[in-house]
């Protein structure tokens, strides 16, 4: 962080008309601090990849803080820590959280923000000595980037029971180092791991703080904004089967060159999302070359394109189109092609009700309650398949994210605990009345 630590930048214009309501900024501003300390890279980034021992150690952290506040804490065999702050009623849970792994030389606020927003609400009513109605979980999902295997989200998978046994075991790191191997350093078992799942009656609603990871609210000027859904990815594994040959030697007529026909098909998938909605996106982001020579016609090109949109109905349209494309490119250049559905997770939309309870929320904070997709995943668009889900977007400056650079002013990082906390305490009662 240069000559001054985050915790200093931080508090160098944040706005202390929002320290009320027992919601203090400098909290918030020095556990931020604190936690950008473990993993930190020379950059100022962080560096915390999933099941490490820095991961571990921001856990502990703030399960150490956690207790502090009056949480019994405990935590499952996928690595994931609960907090639980017990309520008037035994009624399901109110639950938030995120997650303390980072991609590598990562940001301070993708993830932790969420972690902390949540235990600051908590932090509020202590101060102020509010009980809640219901039981209030702080969630820390594990491994939610999928930096280590190339698999995010997994804590919160094993949560809700979506994996099995068949996926997890075919994992291995960049190191080459399976699974099996990783979470038993880790300290648990991959049986522990697929036995994390609970019962999900114990939760009866689930919010997420998010930092935007975009520019559409720094744009309009707004410190935080409204999740209407989280778009569904579908990756589409291409690989291109042509003849290898001289680069001198073998004339261009007849050639079969399957990088001709990568080019042409990444050329024309930019277009392709725009037939189908204002939201849908398409990415090839991962190209490999076989064998990849200077003076050699390739054999083999593999890539993958990344397919999102918040309608699963137009996703998986697109999904085809880009399947129907990539055949035409390798039948017109004369090289065949092979072609994987990879992954693919449904879209998850937030239910208007809960929309607009939280356009509620904003308009009694005076704010104006813009809504936006988020067209990265999150652990909410795994819980939101089993229990009511809701995500605040907290303002990110330049849209930067997955960088030393990312950065969210501490006002707006309170602006998102407010709505957190005014929104916890009216589903509260909602859930309490059921």
């Amino acid at each position: 962080m240069g000559k001054h630590s985050l915790k200093e930048k931080l508090l160098a214009g944040y706005d202390g008309a929002l320290d009320k309501d027992g919601i203090s900024g400098r909290r918030l501003a020095e556990r931020l601090a604190a936690l950008s300390e473990i993993g930190r890279t020379g950059d100022g980034g962080v560096n915390r990849p999933g099941f490490s021992d820095k991961e571990k150690e921001a856990k502990r952290q703030v399960m150490e803080w956690l207790e502090e506040a009056g949480f019994e804490v405990r935590h499952d065999g996928a690595g994931n820590v609960i907090g639980r702050l017990k309520g008037e009623s035994d009624a399901p849970a109110f639950a938030a959280g995120s997650h303390v792994d980072s991609v590598p030389n990562g940001g301070n606020f993708d993830g932790p923000l969420g972690v902390l927003s949540a235990l600051e609400v908590a932090e509020a009513w202590k101060d102020t000595g509010f009980v809640p109605q219901v039981p209030y979980e702080v969630i820390i999902f594990s491994e939610e980037e999928g930096s280590r295997f190339g698999a995010g989200i997994l804590g919160s998978q094993a949560m809700t029971g979506d994996l099995d046994r068949e996926k997890v075991e075919g994992l291995s790191d960049k190191e080459g180092r399976a699974f099996a191997e990783v979470v038993e350093a880790y300290g648990s078992s991959v049986d522990n791991f697929l036995g994390a799942a609970r019962n999900l009656g114990e939760i009866g609603f689930y919010a997420e703080v998010h930092i935007e990871q975009g520019k559409l609210l720094e744009a309009a000027d707004l410190p935080a904004g409204i999740v209407k859904g989280i778009a569904g990815p579908a990756w589409l594994d291409v690989a291109f089967h042509g003849s290898a040959g001289h680069a001198g030697n073998t004339p261009m007529a007849g050639r079969r060159d399957p990088l001709v026909a990568a080019g042409r098909f990444v050329s024309e998938v930019s277009s392709l999302p725009a037939l189908f909605s204002e939201t849908a996106v398409a990415t090839v982001g991962r190209m490999n070359v076989s064998p990849n020579g200077t003076n050699v016609i390739p054999e083999q090109v593999e890539l993958t394109v990344d397919i999102r949109d918040l309608d699963k109905e137009t996703r998986d349209g697109l999904v085809g189109k880009v399947r129907e494309t990539a055949e035409r490119c390798a039948a017109d250049c004369g090289v065949n092609v092979d072609i994987r559905l990879a992954s693919s997770i449904d879209p998850v939309p937030v239910k208007e009700d809960v929309r607009a309870e939280l356009r509620e929320v904003f308009g009694e904070m005076d704010l104006n309650p813009m809504e936006l997709m988020s067209g990265a995943g999150h652990d909410a668009m795994i819980l939101g398949r089993h229990v009511p889900m809701a995500m605040i977007f907290v303002q990110s400056k330049d849209g930067v994210s997955h960088n030393p650079a990312e950065w969210s002013d501490l006002s707006d990082c309170l602006h998102g605990v407010h709505l957190l906390k005014k929104f916890a305490e009216r589903q509260m009662e909602k859930i309490a009345g059921e």
